[in-house]
């Protein structure tokens, strides 16, 4: 995982401007061999993981131009299994979970493309509230025009542009 490590840090160093107030030396003390399986896999899916804070905790999140290639996948379990015909493999949900991901939130998200254009071409999922899931539906965002939108759709709809971007939590200030 040294690898990782060294692909972590090389991003730390060219993108300052997204933890300016963080040294990498606190991040590299946190990072344990379980928590860079689980950036590996951002990595592996481009991600393109990096450090950042969100919402008073420390985290390495997704910041790959377009959304990573965690992509063709329904909200959540509950939706794959309504799917009568062509149901994706899996869903963001279950995809998350089993990679030990967090799903980033509405306002994550929107604080996330105050920082930078992402999602210009591409779509993500982002965490729901459990009243709209309950009547079906779920949330995605994507940049247009110079601005941030949030939409929702059906939970059980899935798409080759549509992917979802996630966290892992480091330490909560």
């Amino acid at each position: 995982m040294d690898g990782m490590k060294c692909i972590l840090k090389e991003r730390f160093d060219a993108h300052k401007q997204r933890h300016s107030s963080i040294r990498w030396e606190d991040v590299e003390s946190l990072l344990t061999q379980e928590l860079l399986e689980v950036v590996s896999y951002m990595e592996e899916t481009k991600g393109e993981p990096d450090v950042v804070v969100l919402e008073g905790q420390l985290c390495i999140c997704d910041f790959s131009k377009e959304s990573p290639k965690r992509r063709s996948l329904c909200y959540d379990k509950e939706a794959r299994l309504k799917r009568k015909q062509n149901a994706p493999s899996s869903s963001v949900m279950e995809d998350a979970q089993e990679k030990k991901l967090v799903l980033l939130n509405e306002a994550e998200y929107v604080w996330l493309q105050s920082m930078e254009d992402l999602d210009l071409k591409t779509s993500s999922w982002i965490k729901t509230e459990d009243l709209m899931r309950k009547q079906g539906g779920a949330l995605f965002g994507s940049k247009r025009y110079g601005r941030t939108f949030i939409y929702c759709n059906g939970a059980d709809s899935y798409y080759s542009s549509h992917g979802y971007r996630a966290k892992v939590v480091l330490k909560t200030k």
